[in-house]
């Protein structure tokens, strides 16, 4: 019963926050900023809108490529398409409960290529702390950029970067010697813990042993540069964005990507964030909230379909191994 219960709060507390940002945006807007926020989205240029929907599937297959380098990397190689799909429902996942996708395309990629879970787990560990290390170059860049609108950012929300590259270093220290250790205990009382844990921990390491790591730092810069250039192609599709300087851009993205984390796929508060940091730029609010929806909307419905029918593809047409 508890369990249930705990399961139903993972879900209903972040969507309970994504609805009340979406009510308060709402509620705290005038008729004329209501008009204006509807307009610009059922007007907004539907190029620019696809084209930066298409650079976002780009940037998820460029992120199953570097998957499976990951994985091959533990003497194994899994299937592009297989990777693929995995990822796409484990975004579908994050829709409903926050960072579950995680867990669900590790145990997909597992029961359909027999990798044991725990590797392709610690693989995806390792992806995310790549990711981090990447957000934080770009926010280096973002300070260079427009340093203090940023560091006016970083302030009301209570955030030091270089607290957060500190956080990285250590936790890196702490997994390299926590690794040893388990390798040289022999606790048979802990052997399967023991054992589990050091599955994750090779899923880790698999970045130091795979073959194609040019090709793995080439991805990896690519996803994070694909991501970024949704962002930009994005404001052509609203005239009054149009002119918005690739600071703004960087900058609303970075923001971004934070309120994708305290929310089912960043509702409510990815486009209330982004409209709060365009406000810096002299962009009314309700045109910074349109643009944030649209974003939003594009990316959230393609990751809807994609991962549906990834889903059904890999029910139907793959067999578990």
């Amino acid at each position: 019963m508890k369990l249930s219960i705990k399961k139903i709060l993972k879900v209903a507390i972040p969507l309970s926050i994504g609805l009340f940002f979406i009510w308060y945006s709402l509620y705290d807007a005038t008729k004329k900023e209501k008009k204006e926020l509807w307009d610009s989205i059922v007007n907004a240029n539907p190029f620019w809108v696809c084209l930066s929907a298409l650079i976002g599937v780009l940037s998820h297959v460029s992120r199953a490529y570097r998957w499976k380098y990951l994985v091959e990397g533990l003497g194994k190689t899994p299937r592009l398409f297989v990777s693929y799909t995995s990822l796409m429902v484990g975004y579908l996942a994050n829709l409903g409960v926050p960072r579950s996708g995680e867990l669900l395309r590790a145990a997909m990629l597992s029961n359909y290529e027999n990798i044991p879970f725990q590797k392709t787990f610690g693989t995806i560990i390792s992806e995310r702390i790549i990711d981090l290390i990447m957000l934080l170059l770009l926010i280096i860049i973002g300070l260079s950029l427009s340093s203090e609108l940023f560091i006016s950012f970083f302030e009301a929300n209570s955030i030091n970067p270089y607290q957060l590259l500190g956080v990285l270093l250590l936790l890196m220290i702490f997994l390299i010697f926590g690794y040893f250790v388990l390798r040289k205990a022999n606790i048979k009382a802990l052997e399967k813990i023991r054992t589990f844990i050091l599955e994750i921990y090779d899923g880790i390491l698999s970045v130091f042993k795979m073959k194609k790591r040019g090709l793995f730092i080439a991805h990896s810069f690519f996803i994070w540069i694909a991501y970024v250039a949704m962002f930009y192609v994005m404001k052509f599709a609203i005239p009054e964005v149009k002119s918005l300087e690739f600071s703004a851009t960087l900058l609303a993205f970075i923001a971004g990507s934070f309120a994708m984390m305290a929310t089912n796929g960043g509702i409510g508060t990815f486009p209330y964030t982004i409209g709060l940091v365009l406000l810096g730029f002299n962009i009314d609010k309700s045109i910074g909230n349109a643009y944030g929806w649209i974003l939003w909307s594009s990316q959230t419905l393609m990751n809807l379909f994609t991962g549906c029918f990834s889903f059904i593809l890999l029910s139907f047409f793959f067999k578990k191994k």
